[in-house]
């Protein structure tokens, strides 16, 4: 199970990512910034002061996505009505992770409120769902439909 987990990751986090430089480029955070803020969550504020620490953001994204992975492929093994329909279930998927990500862990994280404001909001619900979520569920479903249980 660890290719379809590999490949998942790089696809999702690799086009989260560019997404991520994309709309915060658009916002005036440059990708080096954009990782030093990935890289603050668990290395604290003073990730933001030192480009350096961007790689440091580059490995924590990744990391974060390989969880992303995991946990999918991990529960379409057990439940391989998630291979049924990646489309749908990816996007459902999707949508979990906005809510785990924007609602609990990151307010938690930064003390931040919970977004309200529409152009971010589908945003981060297009990249959380079409660029994430689909991409996760389409790489599980190709990878696991085809081994069976035993992956």
């Amino acid at each position: 199970m660890l290719k379809p987990i590999a490949i998942a990751t790089v696809i999702a986090g690799t086009l989260d990512l560019l997404a991520a430089f994309i709309f915060s480029g658009i916002a005036g955070t440059s990708p080096i910034g954009v990782l030093q803020f990935v890289a603050s969550g668990p290395l604290g504020d003073g990730a933001l002061t030192n480009a350096n620490y961007a790689v440091a953001g580059l490995l924590v994204h990744f990391a974060i996505m390989a969880c992303m992975a995991t946990a999918y492929m991990v529960a379409a093994r057990q439940w391989s009505a998630l291979l049924d329909r990646p489309f749908l279930l990816g996007a459902v998927y999707g949508v979990a992770l906005w809510l785990l990500m924007y609602w609990i862990i990151r307010p938690l994280r930064w003390s931040m409120p919970h977004p309200s404001h529409l152009v971010p909001i589908a945003q981060q619900l297009f990249c959380h769902v079409i660029l994430v979520g689909i991409p996760i569920a389409l790489v599980a479903t190709r990878y696991l439909r085809s081994r069976g249980p035993a992956g």
